[in-house]
């Protein structure tokens, strides 16, 4: 592999603890509603997704006894309550600011739309400004079409495509996919990741990765989604497209090389994708 030029980073859960408040938040709602607590293989499927797309997972699942607008109302006095509180995960502020001061092009890629991200963002600014303004993709950018959230390609691709429509103003030669190292903690994530053939760090809360227990290799060839039918059409028209930097193909196969599973962000190898410290 040539040595890595760009990373692109999620955010919940990756960078942020953001992930156990969202479990917070939907499981006191819950318990008011005489509910169980959400479960690790409920939570595996909404982590990663856009939000209207994992409200149709949660609500299959919950079968809430009230209307759908009081939830929302509920989780969102809940999450305006909790996600100032939000902290960095271990690891994440040393490895963001290493990979700066290195020359590695950072750009952020999160599911959350700009409401949330400024909730739990704007005390760590510290933190986040090690992102470019224009670097930061987030989940309700009209950029990306309806429907293509992870774990669909298109946000990397717009990560890397924000990256390099710098270095073409400044005459420099623009990043490849094969070039680019994604950080993720989810599954869908990964095969975001996968999809748009760029090489993968999976770092997952250690619940979830309990979950996928035997299946580790699935998830970082980006084949443990299940993502069934719809999957493989948006993958059949991605691949249809072609040429570097539009055609977005399948997963990988397992150990195939382009994917590592790395505990805690404290422990990346920065020599492994030959990244000078």
């Amino acid at each position: 592999f040539p040595p890595v030029r760009a990373c692109l980073f999620d955010m919940d859960g990756l960078l942020l603890d953001t992930e156990d408040i969202y479990t917070l938040c939907n499981n006191v709602i819950l318990r008011e509603c005489n509910r169980p607590d959400l479960p690790w293989n409920i939570k595996a499927q909404l982590q990663g997704r856009p939000g209207p797309e994992a409200a149709e997972i949660f609500h299959a699942w919950a079968q809430l006894p009230i209307p759908r607008a009081e939830y929302i109302r509920k989780n969102t006095e809940l999450q305006r309550k909790h996600f100032p509180s939000a902290q960095p995960l271990p690891g994440a502020p040393e490895l963001l600011q290493t990979l700066s001061e290195s020359g590695v092009h950072l750009a952020l890629a999160t599911s959350s739309h700009t409401a949330n991200f400024k909730l739990k963002t704007l005390h760590l600014g510290s933190l986040f400004h090690l992102f470019p303004e224009d670097r930061k993709v987030l989940g309700d950018d009209p950029r990306i079409p309806p429907g293509k959230g992870k774990p669909a390609p298109d946000i990397y691709m717009l990560a890397l495509e924000t990256i390099n429509r710098g270095l073409r103003m400044d005459g420099k030669k623009e990043i490849k996919r094969d070039e680019c190292l994604v950080f993720e903690d989810s599954v869908p994530g990964v095969e975001a990741g996968r999809r748009a053939g760029m090489r993968v760090v999976w770092c997952p809360h250690p619940r979830l990765l309990k979950e996928y227990k035997g299946r580790e290799k699935e998830v970082l060839a980006g084949l443990a989604n299940g993502g069934g039918d719809d999957q493989v059409k948006d993958v059949m028209e991605e691949a249809a497209v072609g040429g570097e930097g539009k055609g977005r193909g399948w997963p990988g196969t397992p150990d195939d090389g382009w994917a590592e599973l790395v505990p805690c962000l404290e422990d990346f190898q920065f020599s492994r994708y030959g990244i000078c410290k």
